[in-house]
């Protein structure tokens, strides 16, 4: 936080009652924590452990995570795994497909010629 001059004096924290799954202690505790940077007004909300003082340790993480990605332009881990899973899911091109196809006949024609020859009756 200090290599990114994120002080302590511009958060604004809140805790709040989580929602989702969790049950009742979920339901009956304010163990989502809330964090506003207010000079960039990047605003983080986390509730991904049961416990307030773990929520508040990544609600600092994911702030200093945007503000690094805000200043440096670059993209976090989590940008570049959406991105990979995107290019994964994406629709091959026609000149692509064709090329996976030929592939496709050229190995099959391989493995035609390693099987045992038929016996001639």
């Amino acid at each position: 936080m200090t290599r990114l001059e994120i002080y302590e004096d511009d958060l604004v924290e809140k805790f709040i009652i989580g929602s989702g799954r969790g049950g009742q202690k979920l339901h009956k505790t304010a163990s989502c924590v809330y964090l506003q940077h207010v000079p960039t007004g990047i605003e983080i909300k986390c509730q991904q452990e049961r416990s307030r003082e773990m929520n508040r340790y990544y609600a600092r993480q994911r702030l200093c995570e945007k503000i690094d990605e805000i200043i440096f332009e670059k993209k976090s881990k989590r940008q570049q795994a959406i991105e990979k899973i995107r290019r994964q899911k994406r629709r091959r091109s026609r000149r692509g497909q064709q090329k996976v196809l030929d592939d496709k006949k050229q190995r099959s024609g391989l493995k035609k010629t390693r099987s045992k020859p038929d016996d001639l009756e």
